[in-house]
């Protein structure tokens, strides 16, 4: 049995091209996409128009359900909402639970939002790194023995390293930089990666990786 997880990291968000939106935003910790990161998400979903992507599942954060919908629009396909995919929820980033839309009203602004599926693993404030990693790898591979066809995870630095160390299994370095793509094809029972964080698809990257 074939399958392919294509695992991207969110665009580049405001807050990282205007740090001083921190100072005055309403929900600090989930900060939207700037104008380039959505360039960078469309120009991900155009690089995944040729693959035969099934699912696409995103973190709850308010960067990835957009990044997923730029590619949901071009792929013409619902989003599910997966908590399993989360920020790292760590309190030394996050001095309180990092609020965020709720799904009513994510979905008013993004109607390709699933209402039916419910998430796998829930993300608990605040968490170690280790427990989030181990939140990351249990929701990829709970994911991929409930969706068998080829899926599309968007997710975080943190979570995309996670899920991507969860299914190749030990401790690879995952170049996990803004709007990378991840490859992970498992042919029979072995899962290997195929692309590292490539980002070949953008026509600007960035040149030191930031997590938060």
């Amino acid at each position: 049995m074939t399958q392919t997880v294509w695992i991207a990291r969110h665009g580049n968000r405001l807050d990282f091209v205007n740090p001083d939106w921190f100072l005055t935003a309403e929900r600090r910790y989930d900060p939207p996409l700037s104008d380039d990161g959505l360039i960078q998400a469309s120009q991900l979903g155009e690089r995944l128009k040729r693959e035969n992507i099934t699912h696409i599942f995103a973190s709850p954060f308010l960067r990835t359900v957009q990044t997923a919908n730029q590619v949901a629009e071009i792929l013409d396909l619902p989003i599910k909402v997966e908590s399993g995919l989360s920020e790292w929820l760590n309190s030394d980033w996050m001095t309180e639970h990092p609020e965020k839309l709720s799904f009513a009203e994510l979905q008013s602004k993004f109607p390709r939002l699933d209402p039916n599926y419910t998430s796998r693993v829930i993300a608990e404030y605040p968490e170690t790194v280790d427990k989030m990693m181990a939140r990351s790898a249990e929701t990829a591979k709970i994911l991929v023995s409930e969706f068998t066809e080829d899926i599309l995870l968007v997710g975080h630095g943190a979570s995309v390293v996670g899920t991507s160390q969860g299914l190749v299994g030990g401790t690879p370095e995952i170049n996990a930089s803004l709007c990378c793509l991840v490859k992970i094809v498992r042919r029979d029972r072995q899962w290997v990666m195929e692309l590292n964080g490539d980002t070949s698809h953008l026509s600007q990257t960035e040149k030191v990786i930031r997590f938060h």
